[in-house]
């Protein structure tokens, strides 16, 4: 009899966060081989999440009626043969192909729905945060390594390289999974009540904390992604970074979100527990709002000179840095802390026959906001600089305050 492995369930989602990353230093490639630009290359980097919005719920479903095994086997093994897809694009420069190839790659990368549902199984309701905490660390280094990953194996294997390496990573973890991974959900479960995709949706919203929970992760996401998609664009304001054209200037973009990813990576591998015991989740959860909200106040408003300087008597040029990198780190460790205590609450609120249907609304919300929160940002950023941060921390603020008056009241 198989053991229940988090170790497959983490190199899982971890891949498939290299699989999202790795697209984002090919967006020159993109332009210069496909001919895309604008809204073709946009159409590129959000079908992923498209179809993580769509098939998140019906993954989740299916693992609560036939196991979580067979789903994270099919995907993982369908997630190999997009990369594949992906390469053959890259190398014969079809668009289509290679539009196809990351729907195909989304509707795989649905799967960290069964994930968290095999976390959920698997954990007692008061370890389940702190696991929880160890998919949000898969996620951060997976955005960390993706670009990496990306780069390097463009540079010594050409085009193709990034998604030969991506189809090979996908299938070395299909074949540990095959092997390893045992079943974990109990058979003696009670039957599932099977909706259709709406009806879920709507199930879901409708019980008052949990629906709370998804618009609150909603919220969160949408945030998180205005950040993450216009912080190039910010930096190349608000310190003299030519981000289109200057290499040193993309590595430097590409080091800021190295840093955040690894301190929030060691939030949510280390600290989730403890902060768990000692504050609980749902004051977890409002923290993490406010100080993501006060991190994103801040750094639109924060300019110096293009010199990346550490040196904290370093006059003019190092001490906006310094002010920056605090920023983000706040902004990192805050948007760190909501993820593992918000699944954590949500799947113990959740009966045991529908964690994989819940998680899967869950996070399908937190697809629709990365497809929103670039659109408005972006938008935004084009009249003010400082409208889409402004915007979002009035948003946190709120969601904050409705937080730590609905969930804390009722914990």
């Amino acid at each position: 009899m198989k053991k229940p492995s988090v170790l497959i369930i983490w190199l899982t989602v971890f891949i498939d966060l290299i699989g999202f990353g790795i697209v984002v230093p090919l967006v020159p490639l993109f332009s210069k081989q496909f001919g895309a630009h604008g809204i073709v290359i946009g159409v590129i980097i959000a079908s992923f999440s498209a179809m993580q919005f769509v098939f998140a719920p019906i993954w989740g479903r299916l693992s609560d009626r036939i196991g979580r095994r067979p789903v994270l086997l099919g995907s993982t093994l369908g997630a190999a043969l997009s990369y594949i897809l992906f390469a053959i694009a890259c190398g014969s420069g079809n668009i289509w192909l290679l539009i196809g190839s990351r729907t195909f790659a989304g509707i795989c990368g649905g799967n960290i729905t069964v994930a968290q549902a095999y976390i959920a199984d698997i954990s007692p309701p008061e370890q389940r945060s702190k696991k929880m905490g160890l998919i949000g660390m898969a996620f951060g280094l997976g955005f960390i390594f993706g670009p990496i990953l990306s780069g390097v194996s463009l540079e010594h294997f050409g085009h193709t390289g990034p998604g030969w390496v991506a189809a090979a990573l996908c299938f070395a973890n299909f074949l540990l999974a095959l092997f390893i991974l045992s079943e974990s959900r109990q058979p003696t479960s009670e039957p599932v009540a099977q909706r259709p995709h709406l009806d879920q949706w709507r199930h879901t919203l409708t019980q008052p904390k949990v629906g709370l929970l998804v618009i609150v992760f909603f919220l969160a996401t949408f945030c998180f992604s205005c950040f993450e998609s216009t912080l190039p664009l910010l930096v190349s304001d608000n310190f003299g970074l030519d981000v289109t054209s200057d290499v040193a200037a993309a590595k430097t973009v590409t080091k800021i979100f190295v840093f955040c990813g690894i301190i929030g990576a060691l939030v949510q591998g280390g600290f989730i527990g403890r902060l768990v015991k000692t504050l609980g989740e749902p004051k977890l959860i409002a923290l993490s709002l406010f100080l993501t909200a006060i991190s994103l106040a801040w750094l639109p408003f924060i300019k110096g000179s293009s010199q990346l300087s550490f040196k904290l008597l370093a006059q003019p040029a190092g001490l906006p840095w310094v002010w920056m990198l605090s920023a983000l780190a706040l902004l990192a460790i805050g948007s760190s802390l909501t993820r593992p205590p918000l699944f954590g609450l949500l799947s113990n609120l959740t009966s045991a026959s529908e964690q994989g249907a819940t998680l899967g609304v869950a996070q399908a919300a937190g697809s629709l906001a990365r497809i929103l929160g670039p659109i408005f940002a972006t938008t935004t950023l084009h009249y003010s600089p400082p409208l889409p941060y402004l915007t979002c921390t009035g948003v946190l603020l709120v969601a904050g305050f409705i937080a730590a008056r609905k969930l804390c009241r009722a914990d």
